[in-house]
């Protein structure tokens, strides 16, 4: 599995309504892409409660073919006609797992992003992230939840997705505007190593 996003800023004034018609209008796009186990259209506003006006797609691929095919075809390329091309974030996926509200339509994403520390061992802290993202997973209300690591920069990548608005989980809270989920089957459930 790899994890995927990128961020798109949006001005304070910005009418987000633009984002909700564009993804309203292209996210079947995806909904049988090859190698996409999922993708989140994620969304959060100043209006809400945010502290910025964001539009952050969020994947979780089930191989680099999927996703390389998409960063090198029209896929990507629309984000970048349309917004600019994004810096593209990029985890190797270190567990995922289903929750209780697996069959529930996605409303509320939590993503938090954790530094590893200098001078400990990686490994150990992995594991225990693993272990946390499967007691996440268990949850009430969790529909998914994954780990990703970022071994250039040593940070963690916790991302639940939640069956309503008010997941008791820290992180930032992006609104689901969508999800595609073509080949969530075929994403492995458990740690990955």
């Amino acid at each position: 599995m790899h994890a995927m996003q990128y961020e798109i800023t949006l001005p304070a004034d910005y009418d987000m309504g633009i984002v909700r018609d564009r993804v309203a209008r292209r996210s079947h796009l995806l909904d049988d892409f090859p190698g996409l186990g999922l993708k989140a259209y994620l969304m959060r506003e100043r209006a809400a409660g945010s502290p910025v006006n964001q539009y952050a797609p969020l994947y979780l691929w089930t191989a680099s073919e999927g996703m390389n095919g998409f960063l090198w075809g029209p896929g990507f390329q629309g984000i970048a006609d349309d917004f600019g091309r994004p810096e593209v974030q990029h985890w190797t996926g270190a567990a995922y797992h289903e929750g209780p509200a697996a069959a529930a339509r996605a409303r509320t994403a939590v993503r938090r992003r954790q530094r590893l520390p200098l001078g400990v061992r990686p490994g150990p802290l992995v594991e225990e992230a693993a272990a946390e993202t499967e007691r996440l997973a268990r949850h009430e209300g969790a529909v998914c939840a994954a780990l990703g690591v970022d071994p250039y920069r040593w940070e963690l990548l916790y991302v639940t997705l939640w069956d309503h608005d008010t997941p008791a989980a820290p992180g930032d809270r992006y609104e689901v505007l969508h999800v595609s989920s073509p080949e969530r089957g075929s994403l492995r459930r458990g740690r990955h190593w």
